[in-house]
């Protein structure tokens, strides 16, 4: 059996860790230094840094802090926000990023999700997709949730899987920061179109919402979360021997 991942979320804004909900009211944290460290020797079988605003804000991803964080971790790190060009791909993976996630860089232009696959590699290239409920449809938005494309979002995924996507983040927006549980029914949806690792974010509130993610849907490879593991809410060591309790597979 495929192992589960648990993998912390670092939303980096101006060198510094936030959280919100619903992608709003972001609230200072925490170092992303301070926190790559814990996250590393503490049973994260993966990392995620987003620089935010990057995107919004029309400039490149902000290396220096990225150098720092990568230099505190030895666990797989996926970095994104920014990232519009090859030159983008190719400044983050220098900085020491193992994989580098797209998603406004690749809206403006598909073409860089197969460009990126073909130069570094499917499994380089992750397709991070902010989705949400519109009039019955899961639409995909942009610029850190703040803008609706139009875009069908299972569509959008289908596509970005075909051009060369080798994981997908599903950021529920519905959900974010909720803590009520996953968004199931989004990641379903999901699950049914692709055969590449998909990554369930948004809405993890307790253990229970990581048991039921794994039992509900056997295609979701990792589950993905940010303020219940910087506030203490969730042990990571304590929910991986939970979900082995429970016959779901994990590094332990």
């Amino acid at each position: 059996m495929i192992t589960r991942r648990i993998i912390p979320c670092l939303d980096v804004k101006d060198g510094r860790v936030v959280k919100g909900v619903n992608f709003q009211g972001l609230a200072d944290v925490s170092s992303p230094v301070e926190l790559a460290r814990y996250y590393s020797g503490c049973g994260a079988d993966e990392l995620v840094f987003y620089d935010i605003t990057a995107s919004a804000e029309g400039r490149a991803l902000f290396t220096d802090v990225l150098r720092q964080t990568a230099a505190c971790v030895f666990i797989p790190l996926t970095v994104g926000g920014g990232i519009n060009t090859l030159d983008d791909f190719d400044r983050v993976l220098k900085c020491g990023a193992d994989k580098v996630s797209v998603n406004s860089g690749a809206l403006r232009d598909p073409s860089l999700i197969s460009r990126a696959a073909r130069r570094y590699g499917n499994q380089c290239v992750v397709l991070s997709v902010d989705a949400k409920r519109v009039d019955g449809q899961f639409r995909v938005f942009a610029r850190g949730g703040r803008e609706d494309t139009g875009l069908d979002a299972i569509e959008w995924i289908k596509s970005g899987v075909a051009s060369g996507a080798g994981e997908i983040v599903l950021n529920s927006i519905d959900t974010d920061g909720v803590k009520d549980g996953f968004d199931l029914e989004m990641l379903s949806a999901v699950c049914g179109v692709v055969d590449v690792p998909v990554i369930a974010s948004g809405g993890a509130g307790s253990i229970q919402d990581f048991v039921t993610l794994f039992r509900t849907l056997p295609g979701v490879g990792a589950g993905l979360a940010a303020s219940i593991f910087h506030f203490g809410q969730v042990n990571i060591s304590e929910l991986k021997r939970a979900l082995a309790a429970e016959g779901i597979p994990v590094r332990l």
